[in-house]
């Protein structure tokens, strides 16, 4: 069974992020909006933890909120995926149920 992750807490504010990491079963995929998208950019102290995560699960970021805080695409993680609302619709549809980390 797969299984959406979302986080939209800031890592540098709350453990969400790394809860989320340690507790997601391989296959299953994170989408990281509002705040919680600074847990898919370079150089930052969750960004090994996030690049290591990826062997086994796949991250989205939201865009709209990407953007609205500055983050450029050159800035994210190696092989995070970028989604508008449509594609945030889309992986909420593709898997079989949504973990909210709060």
């Amino acid at each position: 069974m797969s299984r959406l992750h979302t986080v939209n807490k800031s890592p540098f504010e709350k453990n969400s992020l790394e809860s989320c990491i340690r507790l997601a079963k391989e296959g299953g995929a994170v989408l990281l909006f509002e705040d919680g998208i600074y847990g898919a950019t370079k150089g930052t102290m969750i960004s090994d933890k996030v690049s290591a995560a990826m062997k086994g699960l796949t991250f989205y970021v939201l865009g709209p909120d990407m953007k609205a805080r500055g983050i450029r695409d050159d800035q994210l993680i190696d092989g995070v995926k970028v989604v508008d609302y449509s594609g945030f619709v889309d992986l909420v549809a593709d898997h079989d149920n949504v973990q909210p980390w709060l």
